[in-house]
């Protein structure tokens, strides 16, 4: 028997350990047991990664979800599983009262109706769903009956018919509601849905292109989500303008894609139609006009081109006037002469871009700077680039397409923006693409030069310290290691850690220059890895050390993380950062050191003022170690901090740090375990 349980719980070990998401599943339902739900979900969620086509786990997410009230996360987990299942008509129950929850009644009524002659509770449930939209479609076809122009009728019948189903009557009631009321292009965004769903994806395609290019940007983005990504072709501007001609946004559009096709005669003949429809366009006036012109017809240019001249847009006339005469300014709207026919390249200078997606540039801008403030930095892009097109020398656009590549990591592109950006009139957007420019040309160029200097003086020591390093580094495309050439100066005013204080006279000082070459990685995640060689030149030597040169080897890994409100301009609240540090010094009697650095504490709201006065209030946490144990590099120090600078001065940051420290190896020293310390520090640091 036991040999039996033996081979029993052989197979059951076996068993677990080829189960790829074996150790995921285990570590869930631990965390499930224990109730700590947000570490079940993470595991679960790993779990699917592992096993994506196992329904059960999907159930117990779904499950787990609901116990920290996010329905709509759980209602999609169930979605799954009822794909993957389809016969668990448990699982589908509960899919089908979520989506009811959770604001989807048609996908809950579709699922009830599947299963309502087998199931009790979904027969009353379809029948709870049910009962009054069909007793809405009832009422309202009785009321259209009677009234058949009643716009309302029609709008709610629609959307009652397309609730429950019946997509047929949806379209036509909705394609009534439009006709009576033309301008409500939301009811297009409708009616181009049920179309899809009714299987006319060419009529869809058509409401939908014509909603996309509405005035109102809500409008014109729920059409543009249900789309294609592509382009439209010229035969669906046509489908759509058949649909709907009173759309001059689609029509212009459509007029400036024949321009950029080279088609000047189809292009002249949909500008007639928006200056019929709309003659106060003085844009598709002049576009006309100098189309007219193009071809010869300066009797019917004449008095288009005039009418824009003497019109209240100026910016608009000038460039007509640069158009008719590039030699000369003209001042006052004159008729225009008999003249040889222009190139129609004449004639696109004034067109808008083909892609734009809202002929309202204003428009494109409000959803440019919503879509950056929320972080949608592909969307922004799309409509900066729209807004842009249509008026180049808004540079607060051309700024913001700056970010917008900055955010997305195509730093090459952003510079160029941020450069143009430099230009603008207004003193605070060219201070603000001067300053974002020159900190991304210094990441982006070949070769770029760090310098920074750090002076503190001590009260333990009663001494001056500085240091200094000037550093250029070769940055190659797609190199994860940057080679360089340092220099770095380590000294102090009074030499107070001399060995006749009893201290290595390289703990603080140095007293020498450095020139090394070496090479470093890219910072990952903050960490990154260095090693140079150099020689070591002494300025001032000592009774042990005599030697003015010395070779130095040096290497190490670095890390820095900082997280919560750091010293950056606009920011305050709280923070916490780290810096830590493994360091090999071949003149430290080969030596590996290591360092922790951190602080804890609240950036200071920005005192504008003050000119600019941002400080931090902290409390620090420093821990130095090495391998050989000497005393002077083990001790922990812990004390209050305080740090500023101005914005004005990004550069330049001053420091106040009171320390109270304790050696950890007390072998050798000769100035007792504990200590105290002011330090007063300043740092300054350029990249060019």
């Amino acid at each position: 028997m036991s040999r039996m349980l033996l081979v029993f719980t052989a197979i059951v070990a076996w068993a677990q350990a080829s189960d790829p998401g074996y150790t995921e599943l285990d570590q869930a339902y631990k965390a499930l047991s224990a109730k700590n739900y947000d570490v079940a979900v993470v595991e679960f969620q790993k779990a699917i990664k592992l096993l994506p086509d196992r329904p059960a786990i999907r159930k117990d997410l779904a499950y787990t979800y609901l116990k920290i009230g996010n329905n709509e996360a759980a209602r999609d987990q169930f979605a799954e599983a009822v794909r993957l299942d389809p016969q668990d008509e448990h699982v589908a129950l509960e899919y089908a009262f979520l989506c009811y929850e959770t604001k989807q009644p048609v996908l809950a009524r579709r699922v009830f109706d599947r299963y309502r002659k087998t199931n009790t509770t979904a027969a009353e449930a379809f029948e709870n769903i049910d009962r009054p939209l069909r007793e809405g479609i009832a009422r309202w076809q009785t009321a259209l009956a009677a009234a058949p122009d009643n716009f309302s009728g029609h709008e709610e019948l629609a959307h009652l018919a397309e609730q429950r189903d019946e997509l047929a009557v949806a379209a036509e009631h909705f394609e009534k509601a439009w006709r009576l009321r033309p301008a409500r292009r939301d009811l297009l965004v409708d009616l181009g849905r049920v179309w899809n769903q009714v299987n006319r994806a060419e009529d869809g395609l058509a409401a939908l292109l014509s909603a996309s290019r509405s005035s109102e940007p809500r409008i014109a983005e729920q059409a543009r989500e249900l789309l294609p990504a592509r382009y439209p072709y010229v035969y669906e501007f046509e489908r759509a303008l058949t649909l709907d001609p009173g759309n001059d946004g689609l029509r212009r559009e459509l007029a400036y894609l024949h321009l950029q096709m080279n088609q000047p005669v189809q292009a002249e003949k949909q500008f007639e139609g928006v200056v019929k429809q709309s003659p106060d366009d003085l844009l598709s006036v002049a576009q006309l006009g100098l189309l007219k012109l193009a071809r010869g017809d300066s009797q019917a240019a004449s008095p288009l081109l005039n009418r824009v001249l003497a019109g209240n847009d100026q910016q608009l006339a000038d460039r007509v006037r640069a158009a008719l005469r590039p030699a000369e300014t003209v001042t006052a709207p004159v008729a225009v002469p008999a003249v040889a026919p222009v190139q129609t390249t004449v004639a696109k200078t004034l067109s808008a871009p083909q892609n734009a997606a809202s002929d309202n540039v204003v428009d494109a801008k409000q959803l440019a700077f919503k879509s950056l403030e929320k972080g949608y930095m592909k969307d922004a892009l799309k409509y900066l680039n729209v807004a842009h097109e249509n008026d180049p020398v808004d540079f607060d656009v051309i700024l913001k397409l700056g970010w917008a590549y900055n955010g997305l990591k195509d730093d090459a592109d952003a510079l160029k923006w941020f450069n143009l950006a430099r230009r603008s009139p207004d003193p605070k957007t060219a201070k603000e693409a001067t300053k974002a420019y020159r900190n991304l040309a210094a990441g982006l160029a070949r070769f770029r030069t760090t310098v920074w200097v750090s002076p503190t003086f001590s009260t333990r020591w009663h001494d001056l310290f500085a240091y200094a390093q000037a550093k250029t580094e070769l940055r190659l495309p797609h190199w994860i290691v940057r080679p360089y050439l340092s220099v770095r100066w380590v000294g102090d005013a009074h030499d107070a850690v001399a060995p006749g204080a009893g201290f290595s006279p390289q703990y603080l000082s140095e007293n020498a220059a450095t020139v090394a070459i070496g090479a470093t990685t890219n910072t990952w995640r903050g960490v990154s890895a260095w090693a140079e060689a150099g020689e070591q030149m002494r300025y001032r030597v000592t009774a042990t050390n005599t030697s003015r040169m010395t070779p130095d080897y040096r290497g190490g890994v670095t890390f820095a993380r900082g997280i919560g409100h750091m010293l950056t301009q606009g920011a305050h609240g709280f923070y916490g950062e780290t810096n830590d540090d493994a360091v090999f010094v071949s003149h430290f009697d080969k030596d590996t050191l290591f360092y922790t650095q951190n602080r804890v504490g609240y950036t200071l709201r920005e005192a504008e003022s003050l000119g600019g006065f941002h400080a931090q209030l902290y409390w620090n946490g420093n821990l130095p170690a090495d391998l050989k144990k000497q005393y002077w590099a083990n001790y922990f120090e812990t004390g209050p901090g305080f740090r500023f600078r101005f914005e004005r001065m990004p550069n330049l940051l001053f420091s106040l740090n009171a320390m109270r420290g304790t050696y950890i190896v007390n072998t050798g020293n000769p100035r007792g375990a504990n200590f105290t310390d002011l330090r007063i520090g300043v740092w300054y640091a350029f990249t060019r």
